[in-house]
């Protein structure tokens, strides 16, 4: 009889109808778990929940199953841990995608962390969010056995500020789907004209919150309108807004602590120019990263960055932080900026616009290379691995 390796796996971060962030990630983690298994009889997977499954999940078979149970009021640290206690001698091996473990478990588990801005940058988040992400994070990844990180720079945080030893700190990216939707041109116009966008672009993907560093994004888009204005336009009475060709739009939901951000908007000369899309579908989105001059990610704090591997996906340069783990989803395919300094943004968004076409196709090179890089399977493969290291190890 084959002895049976039995993995346990939280599945509430990607049991979500609209996936961001950490819900994408714990999704994609699953299914590319799920296709690596697909001819595994040595290998068993059960996802547990407190909701039922819905739709996209990977769906059951012999090898995969799920366990939905309650009460889902405090689930991580009651209803998971009294599962795992009951079933210690069912299971090998606990998985959680996210950052937050039970408290005390029975099981040997795996826990990731997905960025550390918390730490740093605390003011930026509401303040239950941050002492929840502090105390929870913190012993999920003081008990776990391996730990996943999401970048080499996460990696680092993890280690100086919870003193985790590297050895037990393990590297899986987050990846994109690289397939490109078929998208009528009707349906593009009219997306176009919903927004009200008839001219160029600069872009910005993600949620509006204040570590997305949109106050500063907005000053480098108005130092860069003004540029593009004086260098095309030398007419000095007309109104600086009637001269710009270039909009602004912030792709995303409006998310937490985000007065700042909507107060600069409404107050910008060029507010005209700037627009809000709220959330975007994924054919919404591929549309505005195919016909955008270039995107923007410079924000303070970012544990990876998916925005720029998209843009790269399009051919679309990315503007990106030079700071935290951003240097290292770009690398020489992206564009480095000081992101406290709207003057060096501003000089950066007009270098891309204003590329010469050879330029641009020696970009768009670099660019698939860099997006090749990256793979769910290849980072579902190396969660896996750990996952079977800690559970033979604990058998």
């Amino acid at each position: 009889m084959k002895n049976i390796i039995h993995i346990a796996i939280d599945g509430g971060e990607a049991n979500v109808e609209s996936r961001v962030g950490s819900n994408v990630y714990a999704f994609e983690i699953l299914l590319g778990l799920y296709r690596l298994l697909e001819k595994r009889d040595d290998i068993k997977v059960t996802v547990l929940m407190a909701s039922k499954k819905i739709s996209d999940m990977p769906v059951t078979r012999e090898n995969w199953t799920y366990k939905s149970f309650g009460p889902k009021k405090f689930w991580t640290q009651w209803a998971l841990p009294i599962h795992l206690f009951k079933n210690q001698t069912e299971y090998d091996v606990f998985f959680t995608p996210g950052h937050y473990a039970p408290r005390i478990s029975a099981v040997p588990y795996v826990s990731s962390v997905m960025d550390t801005a918390y730490l740093e940058f605390p003011d930026q988040f509401k303040k239950s969010d941050t002492l929840k992400l502090t105390k929870w994070t913190k012993y999920s990844v003081k008990n776990a056995k391996k730990v996943i990180a999401i970048s080499k720079y996460t990696k680092n945080e993890v280690v100086k500020n919870y003193h985790k030893p590297e050895e037990d700190i393990v590297i899986a990216y987050p990846a994109i789907n690289t397939t490109k939707l078929r998208i009528k041109a009707k349906d593009v116009d009219d997306f176009f004209k919903k927004q009200k966008i008839t001219e160029p672009y600069i872009l910005f993907v993600g949620t509006l919150q204040p570590r997305k560093n949109l106050v500063i994004l907005i000053e480098a888009f108005e130092i860069f309108s003004r540029m593009k204005a004086g260098r095309e336009l030398k007419r000095k009475n007309q109104h600086l807004r009637n001269q710009i060709k270039v909009k602004l739009i912030l792709a995303g939901k409006i998310g937490w602590l985000a007065d700042d951000i909507l107060k600069k908007i409404a107050s910008s000369p060029l507010k005209t120019k700037i627009v809000t899309t709220g959330f975007v579908t994924e054919s919404e989105k591929q549309i505005l990263y195919k016909f955008a001059s270039a995107s923007c990610l410079v924000g303070t704090h970012e544990g990876f960055g998916i925005p720029p591997l998209e843009s790269l996906n399009f051919g679309t340069p990315p503007i990106v932080s030079n700071t935290t783990s951003l240097p290292e989803v770009v690398e020489d395919a992206g564009f480095l900026v000081d992101p406290n300094s709207a003057q060096d943004i501003a000089n950066k968004i007009w270098e891309v616009y204003s590329m010469p076409t050879r330029d641009k196709g020696l970009f768009r090179k670099r660019a698939r290379v860099q997006v090749k890089k990256f793979s769910w399977d290849k980072s579902a493969e190396i969660i896996f691995n750990t996952l079977i290291e800690v559970a033979q190890k604990d058998k």
